[in-house]
C-alpha cells in the first residue's frame, strides 16, 4: 500500500516533447508579433500626431497633464503634438533595431514604456475622463496592454544585448 501512495506521476516524454516543440515554434512568432505590432501602432499614432485632427483630439489630455502641459506654451498645439509624434516614432524605429543593436531596441522599448505611462496618467489628470460618455477613458485603458508589450520588449532586448560578446559592444 505504501508503494502505491508514494508513486509519482511521470509525464509521457513523447507528449511533453511535442508540447516543447510547439512552444519553441510559437515563442519567436509571439515575440515578433508583439514587438513589431507595437512598432506599427507607434509609427501610426506618431504619424497621426502631425495632423490637425489628432493635435486637436489630444488637446484636452495634454493641457490637463502636469507632465505635458508645458508643450503648448512652448510649441503651440500643433507643435506640441508633433513633438509627441517624434518621440513615438523614434521609439518605434529604435525598437526596430533589435536584430542588429539590441541596446537601441531596449532604449526604444523603455521610451515606449514611458509614453504609455504618461498616457495612463491622463486617467488621473483629465477632468471627466471616467464619465461613461467620455470616449477617452476606455481608449486609454488599452495602454495597459501596450505598456506590458513595451516592458516585455525591453526585457528581451536587454537579455539579447547582455548575450552579445563584449567586443561587439564597442
Amino acid at each position: 500500500m505504501q508503494m502505491l501512495l508514494n508513486q509519482e506521476v511521470q509525464p509521457n516524454p513523447v507528449r511533453l516533447d511535442k508540447r516543447l516543440v510547439w512552444a519553441d515554434r510559437l515563442g519567436p512568432i509571439g515575440e515578433g508579433t508583439l514587438r513589431y505590432g507595437l512598432v506599427a501602432l507607434m509609427l501610426l499614432w506618431g504619424a497621426m500626431k502631425f495632423t490637425a485632427f489628432e493635435a486637436e483630439g489630444i488637446r484636452p489630455l495634454v493641457e490637463h497633464s502636469p507632465l505635458l502641459a508645458w508643450l503648448y506654451p512652448v510649441f503651440g498645439v500643433r507643435g506640441g503634438s508633433e513633438v509627441i509624434g517624434v518621440i513615438e516614432m523614434s521609439a518605434a524605429l529604435l525598437i526596430c533595431a533589435r536584430r542588429w543593436k539590441p541596446a537601441l531596441a531596449a532604449i526604444g522599448s523603455l521610451l515606449a514604456s514611458g509614453t504609455f505611462l504618461i498616457t495612463l496618467s491622463f486617467l488621473a489628470t483629465t477632468p471627466g475622463i471616467w464619465d461613461p460618455s467620455n470616449p477617452f477613458g476606455g481608449f486609454i485603458m488599452k495602454d495597459i496592454i501596450l505598456l506590458g508589450a513595451a516592458l516585455y520588449s525591453s526585457t528581451e532586448a536587454l537579455r539579447a544585448w547582455a548575450s552579445v560578446p563584449a567586443l561587439a559592444h564597442r
